[in-house]
């Protein structure tokens, strides 16, 4: 399939919507990432396409060519289902303004996102995102992602939400850093001593006198 493929943009024809259906979701992630720019984003509009099982690379750039090709819908109801194929290559920006339309994101969707974008969002962007499906969250918050996710909250906005997460950072919580010190010497007394030869008459001299005192 990826020799077909291969051939057929050899012969100069051109990624169209009927070429991306015959791929389909089978052979979409067969595709590199010259052939994917090669896609006219306005083709994705008649193709069906859902790159969820393909490499990060390959979702970050058919996200961006469907985002570009469903623009002239991003303020319509309608836009969320269009894009929702590709969301996996989203970054964190426009999950965020994602948030803020009551997309009632399901669990299914939100746990394949791109990793560093669900890292950054915040507790009520989550709850923005996910709105009803919110309470789906605890079932997941011991599984990855959403553990790591977690953990790098506030335990106190965690908990704003009403359905029992644990696992966030404590109000006050210092990480404290101790210094590594190397071990005490095990040199044999002899080579202590002459060590003590090598110092300053003077500092010799002050050790001596407090010792004595």
């Amino acid at each position: 399939a990826s020799a077909a493929i291969k051939r057929y943009m050899e012969l100069g024809n051109a990624l169209n919507a009927t070429a991306l259906n015959a791929i389909g979701t089978s052979y979409v992630c067969l595709l590199n990432a010259t052939e994917l720019e090669a896609i006219d984003p306005p083709n994705l509009k008649l193709a069906s396409l859902d790159p969820s099982a393909c490499s990060q690379e390959t979702k970050n750039i058919l996200y961006e060519k469907a985002k570009k090709a469903f623009s002239d819908q991003r303020h319509l109801p309608a836009y969320y289902e269009l894009i929702l194929p590709y969301l996996g290559g989203a970054p964190a920006a426009d999950l965020k303004a994602l948030s803020k339309d009551n997309v009632n994101m399901n669990m299914s969707t939100f746990v394949t996102l791109r990793r560093e974008s669900l890292m950054s969002l915040t507790p009520p962007e989550v709850q923005g995102l996910l709105g009803l499906n919110l309470p789906e969250l605890a079932q997941w918050q011991y599984r990855a992602p959403v553990r790591e996710w977690i953990q790098v909250q506030k335990q106190s906005e965690l908990d704003k939400l009403h359905i029992g997460l644990t696992g966030g950072t404590q109000e006050g919580y210092i990480n404290i850093v101790t210094p590594k010190f190397p071990a005490p010497s095990s040199a044999p007394l002899g080579t202590v001593a002459m060590a003590f030869h090598l110092l300053p008459a003077l500092l010799l001299s002050f050790l001596m006198v407090s010792i004595l005192s």
